[in-house]
């Protein structure tokens, strides 16, 4: 029963009709009404089912306070609309799980000021032909869903709220909403879910927020549009697609997220633009499956939460970034799969903590006139069938410019990179890669560091202020044709001859291996090409053949320079001898820990004297095989949580019975390092090393000051190594005395005063950081072979002398100090 009345103002002209009247009831009133009449409701609740066949106007009283007029039935819908009325200033009350408050089923009405507060399927359901124009509407709905358009309905929402739902705060199935400036929020469910073919919404100006579920959810051949939408403090994933679903968010703000911000699967697209993507726990853009695609245009996605990749591309998705930028994050772009590809043009990748660019699995990159910017590590193409094209790109200020393992192979043409902390450019594992016109300046590395024979290509590279050197290629199987430097002694390349380069080019190859007259690879200063541990040479242990003890330190002693390190080294050796021969006599052996730190400055001789103390050790039955596993960061550390441990295992276990040597392991622990995973290595290798105290030597290295440093961040590191041994910078004399053993053994000679112009010349050479030591006297030695070269091609008929006597003219010329 009303609690009060409803005065009705009729519309007709017919003159037996009543002008107006008052009727007790609703549902007596709306019996009596017609077209155009307007029925205004005295406050009261009124607890019957309303149903508008007709186009009246049904408002509360004018003047009266909000929610003085109460549709409250005790079961059913409350109001069923079938014509294009008007409903105004009112409270609709549900109590039915199987019925929405407000049904509108045909017609175009306009709703407006509305209430529902309900426990029913649909706070508003809108179906079939209808065409509702909703006005700053609010819907409460714990059971059920806040608003529901399906089966052909439609229309307009304007600044309406849903206040919470217990299922999806808007749910959209085969019908087409428009949404304008609605708040969607506490939400049990999506926040906004259109689902099935045919189904579409446009929303303009909206927000979602506090949603315990996902933000938005597209699924099933759906398609929606958000522009200048907000989506933000959820429980999942902040927008999901899912089979064939389709969105454009323009100028739309996703933020603090606790799972993906927008997650993509089975062959949905999304079209981004002017969006901001930041503050996400996973993925900033997850994007999985064959067909799968996201193209972004002028967005922004930055300031991760988690230690998960900003943009993660798998299992065939493919992804174009164009004026993009991603920052303050873990990882950048990881890109992984055959068929997984990355498009990015004209954007920054700045403020990365590890890997800003990273392929695997056969996937591949293309980036164009890209900007990556403090970053771990540049660009990573990890594996074989990886790769991709890095076009007229810049890389600064990071860790590792560009790196290439284990059978990747892009193609990097014109790209810069500057200041990093390690190589410019490293290629390792099997890698290869094609490098064309690329630079690099002000690394603290090399320029370009390639090793394991990797068959990489370089052509026309320059490389200036390289503190360890621009070219380090550690074994035959690189390319170099035109390639220069700001350093002295260019040469050519280890595979390319004389005849490979143009006319005119002048190939700049650093090398810890030079290739001789035959192309045999030259040793370490002291070392002969033949003997076992010298560089290129094959490792006596691999190969089964142990030397006696007192060869190997035979070969030692013959090293140019480094007394107080053979020192050092033959009283450990003396403590190992004499401890197993107490033993076999019985007695107690005193115990010996037997993992080393080296400090000293590049091209000391760190590594020759590592492999050659791995050999005195299986020689000495402590070791089995005392072979050297030579890694760096690069080769422990991983890009997310727990890679880390299973790199760093993995090289533990390649090393087993030998030497496990960490060149620059202070970059393991950088000093501002935050959540870098460089620790997890060092924790990891000190249970190793604990773990598995007989089977692995591990020797660390690095310069001096860096290395006492990297021993007080692990409790446990400075305790796991026996003793620090210091290789001091060579002196004039010795560095003539290696420029010597080389001249000897590429059957060269020196000259009448060559001598004493190389002692005045190593005298007078800056000591800078780029200063290598042994690497610089062979250095020194190879442009002089190459001065003498272009001297001596000039005489039709050299004599034996002329071929091999090396004389002051063809010294380089004195660099200034770097």
């Amino acid at each position: 029963m009303a609690q009060g009345t409803v005065q009705v103002t009729h519309g007709g002209a017919s003159r037996w009709r009543r002008r107006s009247g008052e009727y007790p009831t609703l549902s007596a009133a709306l019996a009596a009404a017609g077209d155009g009449d307007v029925l205004s409701i005295a406050p009261g609740t009124y607890r019957e089912n309303l149903v508008l066949h007709h186009a009246v106007t049904l408002r509360g009283p004018e003047g009266a306070a909000a929610g003085s007029v109460r549709i409250a039935p005790l079961d059913g819908v409350a109001l069923t609309v079938r014509a294009s009325a008007v409903v105004q200033d009112l409270h609709l009350e549900g109590a039915d799980r199987a019925a929405p408050a407000l049904l509108v089923e045909d017609g175009c009405p306009e709703l407006s000021d509305l209430r529902v507060h309900t426990r029913s399927s649909a706070g508003i359901e809108v179906r079939g032909g209808a065409r509702p124009l909703v006005r700053r509407c609010t819907v409460e709905n714990p059971a059920g869903v806040g608003i529901s358009v399906l089966d052909g309905g439609g229309g307009v929402f304007e600044e309406c709220e849903v206040v919470a739902a217990g299922q999806a705060g808007v749910s959209v199935r085969g019908g087409h909403p428009r949404l304008e400036r609605c708040r969607i929020h506490h939400a049990t469910g999506a926040g906004i879910a259109v689902t099935g073919e045919g189904s579409g919404l446009e929303a303009l100006g909206c927000e979602v927020y506090e949603i315990k579920g996902s933000g938005v959810q597209i699924a099933a051949r759906a398609v929606a549009r958000l522009t200048d939408c907000a989506v933000h403090r959820t429980s999942a994933d902040g927008v999901t697609l899912d089979t064939d679903a389709v969105l454009t968010l323009a100028g739309c703000d996703i933020h603090d997220i606790p799972e993906n911000a927008v997650d993509l699967r089975s062959r949905s697209v999304l079209t981004l633009s002017r969006s901001t993507v930041r503050r996400f726990g996973r993925n900033g853009l997850s994007v999985w499956d064959p067909g799968t695609r996201v193209d972004a245009e002028s967005c922004e996605i930055h300031d991760s939460t988690g230690d998960y990749p900003a943009v993660w591309i798998s299992d065939g998705a493919t992804v174009s970034l164009d004026s993009c930028r991603v920052h303050d994050v873990p990882d950048a772009l990881f890109v992984l799969d055959r068929g997984s590809r990355v498009d990015v043009v004209d954007s920054d990748l700045t403020q990365v903590r590890n890997t800003a660019v990273s392929v695997s699995d056969g996937a591949g990159a293309q980036l164009d006139d890209c900007r990556i910017r403090e970053a771990g590590t540049g660009a990573w193409f990890r594996d074989h069938g990886s790769g991709g094209t890095l076009a007229n790109c810049t890389i600064d200020d990071v860790q590792s410019g560009v790196i290439v393992t284990k059978g990747a192979d892009p193609v990097v043409e014109r790209c810069t990179v500057t200041s990093a902390a390690e190589a410019g450019f490293y290629v390792s594992a099997g890698g290869r890669g094609t490098f064309t016109a690329c630079r690099v300046s002000g690394s603290s590395g090399f320029g370009f560091h390639v090793i394991d024979g990797c068959r990489t290509t370089l052509s026309r590279c320059h490389t200036e202020r390289c503190a360890r050197g621009g070219y380090e290629f550690a074994e035959d199987g690189p390319v170099a044709e035109g390639c220069t430097g700001d350093e002295p002694g260019p040469r050519l390349g280890a595979r390319a001859a004389a005849g490979d380069v143009p006319a005119g080019a002048q190939p700049v190859v650093r090398a810890a291996a030079v290739p001789g007259p035959a192309g045999a690879p030259a040793a370490m200063p002291g070392q002969r090409p033949s003997d076992p541990g010298a560089p290129g040479a094959g490792d006596a242990a691999d190969a089964g053949a142990v030397r006696g003890s007192g060869e190997v330190l035979g070969q030692l002693d013959a090293l140019v320079g480094l007394d107080s390190v053979k020192r050092e080294v033959r009283a450990l050796t003396d403590m190992i001898e004499v401890g197993r021969r107490r033993q076999q006599a019985g007695l107690k052996a005193a115990s010996v820990r037997r993992h080393l730190v080296f400090t000293g400055s590049p091209g000391t001789g760190k590594t020759t004297v590592a492999r050659l103390y791995g050999e005195i050790l299986a020689s000495l039955g402590v070791l089995e095989r005392g072979h050297l596993v030579e890694v760096s960061r690069v080769d422990l550390v991983g890009e997310h949580i727990g890679s880390t441990a299973i790199r760093t295992q993995e090289a533990f276990d390649r090393a087993r019975g030998g030497v496990l040597f960490i060149d620059e392991a202070y970059a393991l622990s950088p000093e501002d390092s935050g959540r870098d995973f460089g620790r997890e290595a060092i924790d990891t290798l000190v249970k190793l090393m604990e773990d598995h105290r007989d089977a692995v030597v591990v020797i660390v290295a690095g310069y001096t000051e860096e290395m006492e440093r990297f021993l007080t961040v692990n409790p446990g590191v400075a305790s796991r190594f026996s003793r620090t041994i210091t290789f001091g910078d060579y002196g004039p004399q010795e560095l003539l005395r290696i420029v010597e053993q080389q001249a000897e053994e590429h059957e060269y000679r020196l000259g009448e005063g060559t001598g004493e112009a190389l002692l005045a010349y190593f005298t007078e050479l800056p000591k800078g950081p780029a200063f290598g030591n042994g690497r610089t006297a062979r250095q020194t030695f190879e442009s002089m072979v190459e001065r003498h070269a272009g001297r001596v091609a000039q005489l039709a008929e050299p004599s034996t002398d002329e071929l091999t006597l090396l004389f002051p003219a063809d010294l380089p010329a004195l660099s200034a100090p770097c």
